[in-house]
């Protein structure tokens, strides 16, 4: 579990700081952006190790923050459209 929390700290201090960046138009917003995608597989893979229902919470919270991550590279997997019943 103390990976697990280690981990947590990485995510979250590497979010505030994307966050940071972007808000100010760093330069170097993208590139640390994807370097933060990857703290959270990262810290989500390490929180499905453990079936505690926060830890699964954090997993699910962490995988969203890496897909948003890399949208804003840029290099985010292409979504395919839903498919919706018309009437």
């Amino acid at each position: 579990m103390a990976a697990c929390i280690k981990l947590d700290r990485d995510c979250a201090d590497a979010c505030r700081f994307a966050a940071l960046l972007m808000s100010r138009g760093s330069p170097f917003a993208v590139e640390f952006c994807e370097l933060c995608a990857k703290i959270c597989e990262a810290c989500a893979t390490e929180c499905e190790k453990h079936k505690n229902e926060h830890c699964l919470a954090c997993a699910k919270a962490c995988r969203q923050c890496a897909t948003d991550c890399r949208a804003m590279t840029g290099k985010a997997p292409a979504k395919t459209p839903s498919k919706t019943a018309t009437a």
